[in-house]
């Protein structure tokens, strides 16, 4: 069983021990219960700030929700952890971006830029 989906379980089962409904769950979130019911099921990936709101409303602290017991780190490191991999990720995310934008340039671009200046030679500019 993958991380996420042992999450997800957790969060069902804490859920369950609440005494909540996926309804109760969905209302509280503002996600419709089909979308909430996908979080739990593993299909949807949890952002952070959604997990946060999630962990607030079955009142458990974020790290005993990810698995992190209090000795192992504290939630300041987990933090800043979790902000470098997410500063990774978003370089890594805009670097494959800007190559998909020169690609689409290559491919697209030119062909415009090339019936442009066909059109602009039928009509003697």
């Amino acid at each position: 069983m993958s991380a996420a989906s042992n999450l997800s379980e957790k969060i069902r089962l804490i859920r369950l021990q609440k005494g909540l409904s996926q309804e109760n769950m969905a209302d509280m979130l503002g996600l419709s219960t089909t979308a909430y019911g996908d979080l739990e099921r593993g299909r949807t990936e949890l952002s952070v700030s959604r997990l946060e709101n999630i962990a607030k409303l079955l009142d458990v602290p974020l790290q005993e929700m990810l698995g992190f017991d209090s000795l192992s780190m504290s939630e300041t490191d987990w933090l800043r952890q979790e902000n470098t991999r997410l500063l990774a990720e978003n370089r890594r995310m805009q670097n494959e971006l800007d190559q998909w934008k020169l690609k689409f340039r290559q491919w697209f671009g030119e062909g415009i830029v090339r019936e442009i200046g066909q059109q602009r030679e039928r009509i003697g500019f």
